[in-house]
């Protein structure tokens, strides 16, 4: 578990940085990279603090029974001090494996707006908002919650059983924690923020596709550790572990043919980037549901995913919302048809289509929308409150002239003007 979290922070940096700096313009690509590199550096002390309190206590919120004054103690027993069984070796391996996952969560926001996005506000958005909306979902999905089987949860109200839901929801690694909630937060906070200067108008191509092909490869590599990692069943470990691996390469194998294929019958031409986003979009949707199904209908959702989401990226322009990078059409889309999907295609007689009748598909539709709606609340409040205080947006000639060199100082290549960084002499009249 400890490889597969190396696997999950090796995602964030350099795999999603580099996916999300190819695909910006020359005078942001590091901006976007260090916002990737700013949600390792922020969220990971945050997650250490309070995250893994809020996530996994026994009482949420709190720790010790619901003290809430034994914060500190997590780096004495964590496991152990939030009233959870100690199932794994090593106390601290499962607090840094979910900190991993809070990191990506947040940084894959920053793709929906790029090249506008004050980098203050940015590190203010992060802590505050993965306080609001990443951990307590983390902790309703996964830490025993309302949106788990538990007894007086939302499953437990649409199917109750003897003992809990008689339909528990399915999130294996993230669908809705991860995706949902990202996507979600991406399309709110980039209208608040607004479009780009000429969008609409003028074309925002990649930079550098190289970059993103590297980042999306990356990306693909680490999502083992993200899916295969997400142990659930500990007495069949073997088993369980090799059918999520085959399920996610499949799935994403399958994505990137159906994001292609949609391609090549609308524009006449099958991308390098559309390839990259495929990939991408079929890693999300087997995100939620690779422990629950067999090799034939991770190829039948990944497929979806690709194409649904190759039409999902163009609404943009459709519905004149201006997320930059495609969050919400290969997070918010991917992450739906995924959470969605295994409620049709759940294995061992659990999916709609696989004669489980429609209770999973219920379950999975409202949890969904649950999920929708909460990190559209908890963002729209951080977003607010940023915007009527810092201020969240580059003034416009500042946005012209490029946040990289606005914000950092930088530039991301030495064209003729004697080196990357700002220059001392520049500053000094």
């Amino acid at each position: 578990m400890l490889v597969s979290a190396s696997l999950v922070l090796l995602m964030t940096a350099p795999g999603l940085a580099l996916f999300y700096g190819g695909m910006s313009r020359t005078k942001s690509v590091l901006n976007m990279l260090m916002m990737s590199f700013s949600a390792l550096g922020v969220v990971g002390i945050v997650y250490a603090l309070w995250g893994w309190s809020m996530s996994y206590s026994t009482t949420y919120g709190d720790t010790d029974g619901g003290s809430g004054k034994e914060i500190a103690k997590l780096f004495s027993d964590p496991f152990n001090q939030f009233g959870l069984e100690k199932t794994l070796p090593d106390n601290y391996v499962f607090v840094a494996f979910q900190l991993t996952f809070a990191v990506i969560t947040a940084a894959l926001i920053s793709g929906a707006v790029a090249d506008r996005l004050k980098f203050s506000a940015w590190l203010v958005f992060l802590p505050i908002w993965v306080t609001l909306s990443y951990f307590p979902l983390a902790h309703q999905v996964w830490g025993g919650g309302f949106l788990s089987g538990v007894e007086g949860g939302l499953a437990d109200w649409l199917f109750s059983g003897p003992e809990g839901a008689e339909v528990a929801p399915i999130d294996y690694a993230g669908g809705t924690v991860v995706h949902i909630n990202a996507g979600v937060a991406g399309l709110v906070l980039a209208l608040l923020v607004g479009k780009r200067i000429g969008f609409g108008k003028e074309p925002f191509k990649p930079h550098n596709l190289t970059l993103t092909m590297i980042g999306a490869g990356l990306l693909w590599f680490g999502w083992f550790g993200f899916n295969v990692g997400s142990i659930v069943n500990l007495d069949a470990y073997t088993t369980e572990t090799g059918l999520v691996w085959l399920n996610t390469t499949l799935a994403t194998c399958a994505a990137m043919l159906g994001w292609l294929l949609v391609e090549k019958l609308r524009d006449g031409h099958a991308t390098s980037l559309g390839a990259a986003s495929g990939v991408v979009a079929g890693l999300v949707a087997i995100t939620p549901a690779c422990g629950n199904l067999v090799p034939w209908s991770s190829i039948v959702l990944g497929a979806v995913a690709g194409g649904v989401c190759a039409l999902a990226v163009g609404l943009k322009y459709k519905l004149g919302y201006d997320d930059s990078l495609d969050v919400v059409g290969v997070h918010l889309v991917g992450g739906l048809i995924g959470t969605i999907g295994v409620g049709f295609l759940a294995s061992n007689d659990g999916g709609l289509l696989t004669g489980g009748g429609p209770k999973q598909l219920v379950v999975q539709l409202v949890v969904a929308l649950y999920a929708v709606v909460w990190s559209a609340l908890a963002t729209l409040v951080v977003g607010l409150a940023i915007k009527f205080t810092i201020g969240l947006r580059l003034e416009a000639d500042d946005e012209v002239e490029g946040i990289d060199f606005v914000e950092h100082g930088e530039s991301a290549y030495d064209l003729g003007t004697g080196g990357g960084a700002r220059r001392a002499s520049v500053l000094t009249p």
